[in-house]
């Protein structure tokens, strides 16, 4: 059971990691709780109303193109209005139906998109089977423009709701409370996981730890010690935690898990179990019954076969239409460095792609001539991670190159890459041979596929990370990589552009 002396030492340690990793006494004694969850609630509420209200607008929409169709006209006063009254029925039927209002799936992740679709599919199928059935005359406007509609307006309605719950949380605010339960080498790792993933809304309060035959700790990692693996049940009663995250451990295994599972129950706490494979997620993780038991498997990932196919015909294709659109930019561009400084215009650099085979990137140049030559010198001055060299006042950048680098403008020629098949638009960044050899083992995934333009890399801070974090977004990435995931990082690319955070 709890000490005094550990729940003492809890209400007066110090804030630890920021603004974002504090907690009070009043959160640790679980002052409200109530109104920690309670929020929740009011989330879901939201999203149903700006659902209906979606669906209003595009019932309207619709009639007015089912009058304009039949007169010409783009108002009726005599028009219908029962398909204005029925259609946000409907799809707040269908919404419920795909489950696209349960917590598990809102806030992160792309399952509440997929379930919105999944609604429309459902409402589609539900309009052509009764009116094939009761031969029912449904406007096309209905079909054509109504569902349609109503589902983009949904879709931009819950994304700008998920920006506005991440901005708050990156305040500080509508988060709940997280213990971390496991060996202590797995809770630094996970500590340190939920610190970098804010947005998810989990504010480690403390950590379960194995008794050490010296006594217990009281802090480790930052964290108040709470209590032992023996302790986690008493530990959420009285702290009142909002969510228990358990790691593989040989004493949480099997019958105990199963019993801290049942015991949670009576509390309002949800449990987490973190998998012993990590870095793997989405479509190659399956729960299937083996010999009576539901077992994790673990699809191969795709590195050949029809999906490079699409992915390659996808990149070469937006490759043409990507220089068509910014030939003038390039143009421009490719001036701005001939008339500014003395030097090629194109920056031709060797860095190794995939299978480990060398090829030239193209960039505009962005620093003096004999840039590489000095870069020995600077070596003290890195200010990047273990690996690789960066320096955020860089003395031999132009003035016009800190501009494109700034914007990821000096990358506009790697499209002739991607169209020569080099490089992809999505994927790990190319590295020089210097950085390859010093691969781990885990590293040398990502000379599975080939490096991009863009990828994770780019839209999760891009020179600010550390080495180690590169790795694990490479490899996540290459364990993990579809043709949807790279549609999702192309967009969150245009942001990070925008922004030009981590850039130089």
């Amino acid at each position: 059971m709890l000490d005094v002396r550990r729940d003492e030492t809890v209400r007066h340690i110090p804030q630890q990691r920021g603004r974002r990793a504090s907690w009070s006494a009043a959160l640790l004694r679980g002052e409200g709780t109530e109104a920690r969850r309670a929020w929740r609630a009011n989330y879901v509420r939201r999203l149903v109303a700006l659902d209906v209200l979606a669906a209003l607008v595009a019932a309207f929409v619709a009639q007015a193109f089912e009058v304009g169709a039949a007169t010409g006209s783009l108002v009726s006063a005599g028009s219908p209005l029962w398909s204005v009254l029925v259609l946000p029925v409907l799809w707040a039927g269908s919404m419920m139906a795909a489950r696209a209002y349960e917590e598990r799936f809102l806030w992160v992740g792309a399952e509440e998109f997929r379930r919105v679709f999944f609604a429309a599919a459902l409402l589609l199928a539900m309009l052509g089977t009764l009116s094939w059935a009761f031969r029912l005359e449904v406007a096309r406007g209905f079909v054509i423009v109504a569902v349609p509609l109503a589902t983009a307006l949904t879709l931009s309605f819950r994304l700008a709701q998920r920006a506005l719950l991440h901005r708050q949380r990156a305040e500080g605010k509508f988060l709940q409370t997280a213990i971390v339960v496991g060996h202590r080498s797995g809770v630094a790792a996970l500590h340190e996981q939920f610190e970098r993933q804010s947005k998810h809304g989990y504010r480690v309060i403390g950590c379960c730890v194995p008794a050490r035959r010296d006594g217990q700790a009281i802090t480790f990692d930052g964290l108040p010690v709470l209590g032992s693996l023996d302790d986690v049940v008493d530990v959420v009663r009285k702290y009142e935690v909002d969510t228990v995250a358990v790691l593989p451990s040989p004493e949480l295994e099997g019958a105990a898990l199963r019993r801290l599972g049942w015991d949670l129950e009576q509390t309002e706490a949800e449990l987490l179990l973190a998998p012993a494979v990590t870095e793997v997620a989405g479509p190659r993780v399956r729960i299937r019954p083996v010999a009576g038991l539901p077992l994790m498997h673990m699809e191969r990932p795709s590195f050949t076969g029809h999906r490079r196919v699409i992915k390659d015909s996808f990149d070469k294709t937006a490759a043409v239409v990507g220089i068509l659109l910014v030939a003038p930019v390039l143009i421009s561009l490719a001036l701005a460095v001939k008339l500014t400084s003395r030097g090629p215009v194109f920056f031709k650099h060797e860095r190794v792609g995939r299978d480990g085979q060398p090829f030239h990137v193209w960039k505009f140049r962005t620093m003096v001539p004999n840039a590489d030559k000095i870069e020995m010198d600077l070596f003290d001055q890195n200010e990047g991670n273990a690996v690789q060299f960066k320096m955020k006042r860089d003395p031999r950048i132009t003035s016009v190159g800190a501009v494109m680098r700034r914007y990821s403008l000096d990358e506009l020629p790697q499209f002739f890459n991607v169209l020569g098949g080099s490089m992809s638009l999505v994927g790990p960044r190319p590295h020089v041979t210097r950085e390859v050899e010093q691969y781990g083992f885990d590293m040398a995934r990502r000379l599975l596929v080939k490096p991009g333009i863009t990828g994770l890399w780019q839209v999760s801070g891009r020179s600010d990370l550390s080495w180690d974090d590169s790795v694990r977004i490479d490899v996540r990435y290459v364990e993990n990589w579809t043709l949807t995931f790279d549609l999702m990082i192309l967009w969150k690319t245009v942001g990070a552009v925008v922004r030009g955070s981590g850039a130089y």
